[in-house]
């Protein structure tokens, strides 16, 4: 028998503490590795934690209601597995203190709230003695939600607790809003235009936008590259794929496959940059970006981007984008991103300048597929052809990568869409 410690993991480079929700497993209960035991809040989302061994849930060291910091001790679990025997558990991250340049630019839904570092303290008292978690006085600060207000919400959680829902309902219904010392503001009258008050996700997005560009040197190149080769190829595989696979096959692992090789071949182009300090990424992480209903975007990440093959990401690609237009995405799968993909031939734009997502230093936008005609070498002579082409605007942080590399690595990109190996198995 060993005893083990359970400790408050890390949620988000920005994350420091979390609150103690609601224990989902009492003392001397048995508990499986990975199986959920509590549920923890944070300024960013409220998510169940799993167990890190599996045994008996020896002793509880946090009560329901406490701010823990990240990396401190939660409870104690009695496993039968000596610790010596142990392989596959690896120990908890360092806690490190943040850098400013550490803000975690990620794309808002309402399942996850991405604030831009510093959480409001979860001791805050509100005029009742309801608990309520960092995100849901997060909310109610953006929002200017009083704590009369506040106090008035009617709670679904347990014992009574007002969750992310029961607050963004509350915020939908509101016609007026409200000052913080619970006064109501005057309508505005303008003939014949509509105000529109920002909405809370609306804000945030605003913020980081505004943040990115003032923290890096946006520079954009551009190249075109002909896709003919793989749009027949995708023509030729897709209703294959589907039956084999119970899904469909877009554009989007291929642009994925072709960025991975081009990191491997660029890594100058997979870093971050930390005050004076370039880090040069291990992993190549991939953000893609989704769309979401309500015209907000959320950029899940493909973790090891490299190790896929065309099947493997295509896969992968659209269990995240469906997960993530379900609000069924979990923290972790919306961190960690060292390059970032935009489809903005989606909505039938031919090209784009889009916003590098910190801590990042380029991000690739994709237009659409259009049909051009086109001037087709052939060892008899030059021909004219209906070619299938796509600008590819590659977005970069002048102040580490310079132009030479940045137009290099687009061309690469564009190189590895134009080689597509037409024999590729699925």
């Amino acid at each position: 028998m060993a005893i083990v410690e359970m400790v408050m993991p890390k949620m988000g480079e920005s994350i420091m503490e979390g609150t103690i929700l609601s224990w989902l497993k009492k003392e001397g209960d048995k508990i499986e590795q990975d199986e959920s035991v509590l549920e923890v809040a944070t300024d960013k989302v409220d998510t169940e934690v799993p167990a890190t061994h599996a045994g008996t849930l020896k002793t509880i060291l946090a009560k329901e209601g406490e701010v823990v910091e990240v990396g401190k001790p939660i409870a104690l679990i009695e496993t039968s597995v000596r610790l010596e025997d142990e392989v596959n558990n690896d120990p908890p991250e360092p806690v490190s203190e943040p850098h400013s340049s550490e803000k975690e630019i990620l794309q808002d839904v309402p399942a996850f709230t991405s604030l831009i570092l510093g959480a409001d303290s979860p001791k805050e008292k509100t005029t009742d003695e309801r608990f309520y978690s960092p995100l849901v006085q997060s909310i109610a600060k953006a929002e200017k939600i009083s704590p009369k207000e506040l106090a008035q919400i009617p709670g679904t959680g347990k014992n009574g607790r007002v969750t992310k829902n029961d607050i963004l309902a509350f915020v939908k219904e509101r016609k007026t809003p409200v000052s913080e010392a619970g006064e109501t503001y005057p309508p505005v009258e303008e003939a014949a235009d509509e105000i529109i008050q920002m909405d809370r996700m609306r804000k945030m997005i605003a913020q980081r936008m505004l943040d990115s560009k003032n923290i890096s040197a946006h520079v954009t190149s551009f190249v075109e590259a002909d896709l003919t080769g793989i749009v027949l190829f995708r023509n030729k595989i897709k209703e294959e794929f589907r039956k084999k696979e119970g899904e469909g096959i877009t554009f989007t692992p291929f642009f994925v496959m072709a960025i991975a090789k081009a990191l491997r071949d660029f890594p100058m182009i997979n870093i971050s940059v930390e005050g004076d300090r370039i880090i040069k990424k291990k992993n190549i992480n991939i953000g893609i970006a989704v769309a979401l209903a309500n015209g907000n975007l959320i950029v899940p990440v493909i973790k090891n981007a490299d190790q896929y093959n065309l099947t493997g990401l295509s896969k992968k690609i659209n269990d995240l984008a469906v997960r993530a237009r379900e609000n069924k995405l979990h923290a972790d799968e919306l961190k960690g991103g060292t390059y970032t993909l935009s489809n903005i031939g989606s909505f039938g734009n031919i090209m784009g300048t889009p916003i590098i997502v910190q801590p990042q230093v380029a991000i690739l936008a994709v237009g659409t597929i259009t049909k051009k005609p086109a001037v087709i070498e052939t060892p008899t002579g030059d021909l004219i052809g209906i070619r299938h082409k796509m600008i590819l605007s590659h977005s970069y942080d002048h102040r580490v990568v310079d132009g030479a590399l940045g137009g290099m690595f687009v061309k690469k990109v564009a190189d590895y869409l134009e080689n597509f190996d037409m024999d590729t198995k699925i």
